[in-house]
């Protein structure tokens, strides 16, 4: 058998769960900062529910930038947390969070060339879960930070 590995793609795959919306839980965050030099939080949001419990839905960013504010606000609204005014929050205060988030593939290429694939949550991707829903997912295919609102 021959066989050309150099005519191989590279390819990383980490979607784990199929496009949808699922209720997810925000089970990680990581503090830093933009390029731009903008806090940032990257979020690990979690199935919570149904098929695919556990599973990894998709890694988000909140960007505390002037632009990235109005992302924040809607996504802190799906959250149950506030979005008016001034508030004061932590990482600590999205962990165990719920939304019904929506997640689709996205494919890029790395700086070495590598296909990467995961799950990206699209800007208008977040909705509060339901008051008393327990139907499961609806599937379709570390310092603290003032945030002013």
């Amino acid at each position: 058998m021959e066989l050309d590995f150099d005519a191989t793609e590279e390819v990383s795959d980490y979607v784990s769960v199929p496009a949808g919306t699922y209720i997810c839980e925000i089970s990680e965050i990581r503090a830093g900062v933009t390029r731009a030099g903008d806090p940032r939080w990257s979020l690990r949001l979690m199935v919570a529910e149904g098929e695919f419990l556990g599973r990894q839905a998709a890694w988000d960013s909140l960007v505390f930038s002037t632009r990235g504010r109005a992302r924040a606000r809607k996504i802190f609204g799906a959250l149950g947390l506030p979005n008016s005014g001034v508030v004061d929050v932590t990482p600590r205060d999205l962990e165990g969070k719920r939304a019904l988030v929506e997640v689709r593939p996205a494919e890029f290429t790395n700086a070495e060339g590598r296909t990467i694939r995961r799950n990206e949550v699209p800007y208008e991707g977040y909705r509060p879960v339901p008051e008393g829903d327990d139907s499961g997912p609806v599937q379709g295919g570390a310092s603290d930070t003032e945030v002013p609102f």
